[in-house]
């Protein structure tokens, strides 16, 4: 097991770590900023869905979900077509210009990628990669951080615990080699 010094210094480059992917976020073009794209994102990884779902995958209240709806259907990259299981219901299906639209976004953050990891071997972004996604793997599908354990004789504490809002689980990527890769998912 790791000494402490060392999770204390993975907690740090890991916060780093945050402020780079916000960082990515904020890079994505203004017509499609973070919310949209991980729809846009979400719909092409998943397939057609309702609106609950949706925002089930992206952890964010209702509210904020619609909006995102309302951005790629206003642009006409998602649509919102009649549920067969209950037409008072509707689902949502990426459109070929949303999909379009989606590899114009892929396309520019693996540009970015390639010109920042420039001295980067492929080996070394493929271990980057690996161990990423072996992190992610060790927090579960959801990605929530467990409380602290406590000792067996210690008093349970009284305090809530704090809200935890999770990243949505990222499946495996797609067996279609042409699919373009996944964004990153933002909360709004």
């Amino acid at each position: 097991m790791a000494a402490q010094a060392l999770y204390a210094e993975l907690a740090r480059q890991l916060n780093a770590i945050g402020i780079l992917r916000r960082g990515l976020l904020r890079a994505l073009p203004t017509d499609c900023p973070s919310g949209p794209a991980a729809t846009l994102s979400l719909l092409h990884r998943h397939g057609e869905m309702r609106v609950g779902r949706l925002g089930e995958l992206l952890a964010i209240d209702m509210s904020v979900t619609s909006r995102h709806v309302a951005h790629t259907v206003d642009r006409g990259w998602v649509e919102r077509v009649r549920d067969p299981a209950d037409r008072r219901s509707r689902i949502l299906r990426i459109t070929p210009a949303g999909t379009a639209k989606l590899t114009e976004l892929h396309d520019r953050t693996a540009e970015m990628f390639s010109h920042r990891l420039d001295g980067w071997s492929n080996g070394e972004v493929e271990e980057l990669i690996a161990m990423l996604s072996r992190l992610r793997d060790s927090f579960g599908a959801d990605c929530r951080v467990p409380p602290p354990a406590r000792a067996a004789t210690a008093a349970p504490a009284v305090r809530p615990e704090p809200a935890v809002r999770p990243e949505p689980a990222v499946p495996p990527a797609p067996a279609d080699p042409s699919a373009p890769p996944e964004l990153p998912h933002a909360h709004a």
